[in-house]
């Protein structure tokens, strides 16, 4: 007992820890350090308030702490004799490992996206998500700032990709790096694709900073946690998604808007 309890507080500690790097370090370039020179980045023009930035810190404190609990029952306790978790990194090609992390951001997507729509039928969402939309200008800080009953929701998905593929405990860790940092570029508040990824095919399947913030703007449309498919599919996207994009990267690059106002 003593041994889950000082290994749930390892998992509680690095994770407050890596939401720390992984959120403020983003947070202090872009809105401490360089936010004059990031201005043309900057999706929503206003700025939001050292109380919007506590609220959040607090909220995702309690999110983690919920994700840590998840994170125990499910590798400490008989619910995992019903997952596919191997210690054994030889059971499966290393290269396994990375497609594994691969194949989860796919299947987190997809439960996000239909989880997220259901969170905004109206009932859940005053119940819910309505803590996280408090943020309708987020910052890296928003990104785990959920109600804790959402937070229970969100951390389900680690039970879901632990039970439909093998999954060893270092591409669990690698998932949730990679989906936080992710989740971090989508909260920022700036724009970082570069000036091409408007006319790659890349821009017809991935979201951007700007997808997601217009979601927390409009509150509607863009469900979609890292790629547009199931927005684009369900006829979800909200409908100024392209024009606040291309608004947001004229600011940036201003001799390409140029190129593309002539183009229509």
């Amino acid at each position: 007992m003593d041994t889950i309890i000082n290994q749930s507080l390892q998992i509680f500690n690095s994770s407050v820890l890596r939401y720390f790097l992984l959120a403020g370090i983003p947070f202090i370039i872009f809105y401490k350090f360089l936010p004059a020179k990031m201005v043309s980045r900057k999706i929503q023009q206003r700025s939001a308030s050292k109380k919007d930035f506590l609220r959040e810190i607090w909220h995702s404190m309690q999110s983690t702490l919920v994700f840590t609990i998840i994170t125990c029952i499910i590798m400490f306790t008989p619910v995992r004799n019903y997952t596919q978790l191997y210690t054994n990194i030889n059971d499966f090609p290393i290269w396994y490992l990375i497609l594994s992390v691969a194949l989860s951001l796919v299947i987190h997507d997809t439960y996000f996206y239909w989880m997220h729509r259901i969170m905004h039928h109206k009932t859940l969402f005053n119940l819910t998500h309505l803590v996280h939309h408090r943020s309708t200008n987020p910052s890296p800080w928003t990104s785990y700032s959920f109600h804790l009953l959402e937070a229970v929701v969100e951390g389900g998905v680690l039970l879901v990709i632990t039970v439909v593929m093998p999954m060893h405990p270092l591409s669990v860790l690698l998932f949730t790096v990679v989906a936080f940092m992710i989740n971090v570029y989508g909260h920022l508040g700036y724009e970082l694709m570069p000036k091409g990824f408007r006319k790659s095919p890349l821009f017809e399947v991935l979201n951007s900073s700007v997808h997601h913030n217009l979601h927390h703007s409009k509150f509607k449309g863009n469900y979609g946690l890292y790629f547009r498919v199931w927005d684009r599919l369900m006829g979800t996207e909200h409908p100024d998604y392209v024009k606040e994009y291309d608004k947001v990267q004229a600011r940036r690059f201003p001799e390409t808007a140029q190129q593309l106002k002539q183009a229509a």
